[in-house]
């Protein structure tokens, strides 16, 4: 795709942002990038469509006031899941932006372009779809519905400016989308939204206090009978007049301190022509009525006033978080440039950092086309990992590397098996539990196995898998780099090393959660068969014979082999039930010098065994299972790069 256009159509007013990816250059990749379109002489246009008298199709403000109007639609959006026949309208009104935008050279039949068109967060899929259908029907270019309030928080991330970096998309965010008609709520922790159960169910919007400020200029008005008898008769010139209260609304709030200057009004005059001659309507803002739209108590709202509505909407929000709660609030909507509403998000969200764009009212529309753009991106992105994975690169990476695994575990679980395996066993045959010295190796066998298989060894082996995987990580960078460096993600994001205390996008991953190590029960197994065979087999006569084992207990085998020769000794002796006395003749400290002493003989046959000529077969499964995980690693690696693009 060339063009990327992302289409906020709101219920009071809509706007238009282009991306365009220009051939052979990073402009698209600047924040500047993306253009917001006028239309009709606009870039935010009211949400409007009238049929005229010829059968011809306007939008906008054209709508609201054509003089040979025969129907006139508005506030078709927010009837959308209640009202069949708003899906009627909107199709009426995305036609006449579609033949606007062909009209003015915005949108070119042929050019390779896609839409993205924004949604509230609480659409469910099969509403989502519907209302896709709507333009495709309509002969748009490819489109995708996407979440207003994901659109909002993408907008942040590419607006340099705001200092929103890749770290803050891991931890918890909650974009606060303030529309005309509706305030829309999305939870997202580390890039994915999470459900809410008042997300898109708020219906507070800055149409609320829109209607307050334009109820009191009529009000104030000396033509105030015949200007609701206007607005009774034609929804769309209200409509009109909304609008430029909310433009008004918006522009005393950006400044509250210039206009509370003496000597300054912040005003607006509209002429209304409509039946009869033209009747002037002059809108105005102070501080008392500012705080009267805040305060004071709106119908619309039973009574209460959008400062309470929004405050207990904000609370229940929190108490409807199962994880943990916002570090950051990001506001959306041209409401948010209201002041109080960020004094409100700090009350009850305290410890959140509370920021908003420089031009909220276009931070959507922004950030929906920066969504066309990243979607292709990721695309490409994931279509590089994937051949990577396919190819036999990370498995003759693996196979390399093996004898430094097998190395490291023979050094990191030698001891702790002879301590808590070999041990407890000769305790048992010194107490007399364990009868015979034929018994031993059965013992030890059990014991070896079950210690192998606790939470304790897992444990253990974590370390050298997570010291091995250094080495096996800077092999695979030499392959992973140039896919980042062409897609212009940081080179961390598949990287193993930083995958595991990632500072990029900071998320702390357990070596356990890279390499699945207690899936590997193959591998344990492996180690405990070698283990066996090294250690059992006469491992009685062997560990408790061996160096000095007491003056009575080495006169009695020696005295055995004089009268029995050496090989049947050993026979004899491993069947034989020795005196209880006679063994606590063998000192607790003799057998614990004799597994020192053994264990570094243990650790050089067990590495020599794993990498043997005979364990090709063992080396080939491991280099294939591990591959495997590590690859299964480079999938959710490259799905979390989707938190840095967007």
């Amino acid at each position: 795709m060339e063009q990327f256009y992302g289409f906020d159509l709101g219920d009071a007013e809509s706007a238009i942002a282009l991306l365009k990816k220009e051939a052979g250059s990073d402009a698209a990749l600047s924040p500047g990038a993306v253009t917001i379109l006028s239309l009709q002489g606009a870039k935010s246009f009211i949400s409007a469509c009238a049929k005229l008298s010829s059968g011809a199709l306007v939008i906008g403000e054209q709508a609201c006031y054509a003089p040979d109007a025969v129907s006139r639609k508005v506030r078709f959006k927010s009837r959308f899941l209640t009202d069949p026949s708003a899906a009627k309208d909107i199709r009426s009104f995305a036609a006449g932006v579609l033949g606007t935008l062909r009209e003015n050279g915005d949108l070119i039949a042929g050019d390779e372009s896609c839409f993205y068109i924004g949604c509230p967060a609480g659409w469910d899929k099969n509403t989502r779809e519907l209302y896709r259908e709507i333009f495709e029907d309509l002969g748009y270019p490819p489109a995708k519905i996407v979440s207003e309030s994901r659109a909002a928080l993408v907008c942040a991330c590419q607006s340099r400016h705001l200092q929103v970096g890749y770290d803050i998309l891991s931890r918890p965010v909650l974009v606060v989308d303030i529309g005309s008609s509706t305030t829309d709520f999305a939870y997202i922790t580390k890039g994915k939204e999470v459900s809410l159960r008042t997300a898109g169910e708020v219906f507070l919007g800055g149409g609320i206090m829109d209607e307050l400020l334009l109820e009191n200029a009529v009000s104030e008005s000396p033509q105030a009978v015949r200007i609701r008898e206007i607005f009774e008769a034609s929804p769309a010139w209200r409509s009109y007049c909304e609008f430029a209260a909310r433009r008004l609304k918006e522009q005393y709030f950006s400044d509250e301190e210039y206009w509370s200057s003496p000597g300054i009004e912040c005003s607006k005059t509209i002429l209304l022509r409509y039946d009869s001659a033209p009747v002037r309507l002059k809108i105005r803002i102070d501080a008392d009525i500012a705080e009267k739209l805040q305060s004071g108590p709106a119908r619309a709202l039973d009574g209460s006033s959008f400062r309470t509505v929004f405050r207990n909407s904000l609370t229940e929000v929190s108490r409807s978080i199962e994880g943990p709660q916002p570090d950051l609030l990001f506001l959306t909507g041209g409401v948010s440039r209201l002041p109080a509403i960020r004094d409100w998000c700090r009350e009850i969200f305290p410890d959140a950092v509370v920021i908003a764009g420089s031009e909220p009212e276009f931070s959507v529309a922004r950030g929906l086309s920066w969504c066309g753009k990243i979607d292709e991106d990721i695309r490409a992105f994931k279509a590089d990992v994937a051949a990577l994975i396919s190819s036999p690169v990370v498995e003759q990476i693996v196979e390399e590397h093996l004898p430094e695994l097998y190395r490291l575990a023979a050094q990191t679980l030698v001891a702790p098996i002879l301590e808590s395996a070999a041990l407890p066993v000769f305790d048992r045959w010194r107490s007399g539990q364990i009868r015979r010295l034929c018994d031993v190796d059965t013992a030890l066998q059990e014991e070896i196995t079950a210690y192998l298989h606790t939470e304790e060894a897992h444990a253990l082996l974590v370390k050298p898998v997570t010291a091995w995987l250094g080495p096996v990580s800077a092999s695979l960078e030499e392959h992973t780099m140039p896919i980042c460096v062409r897609h212009g993600v940081p080179n961390a994001a598949l990287n193993l090393n930083s995958y595991l205390s990632l500072s990029d996008i900071d998320i702390q991953v357990d070596a356990r959660d890279v390499f699945a190590v207690n899936e590997i029960t193959w591998l344990i197994d492996t180690i405990i068969s070698i283990l066996v065979g090294l250690l059992c087999g006469g491992s009685g006569m062997a560990l408790i014979a061996g160096g000095l084992p007491g003056i009575i207990a080495g006169a009695f085998l020696s005295l055995l082999i004089l009268l029995l020769g050496k090989n049947r000794m050993q026979k004899a002796v491993l069947h034989l039930d020795i005196p209880l006395p006679m063994r606590k003749l063998v000192p607790k400290n003799h057998f614990r010098t004799r597994l020192e002493a053994l264990t570094e003989e243990v650790k050089e046959n067990l590495t020599r065994d794993l990498a043997s000529e005979k364990s090709d077969a063992l080396s080939g499964r491991i280099a294939r299972e591990i591959s495997q995980q590590i690859e299964e690693c480079l999938i959710k690696m490259a799905e979390i790069v989707e938190i840095p693009l967007g």
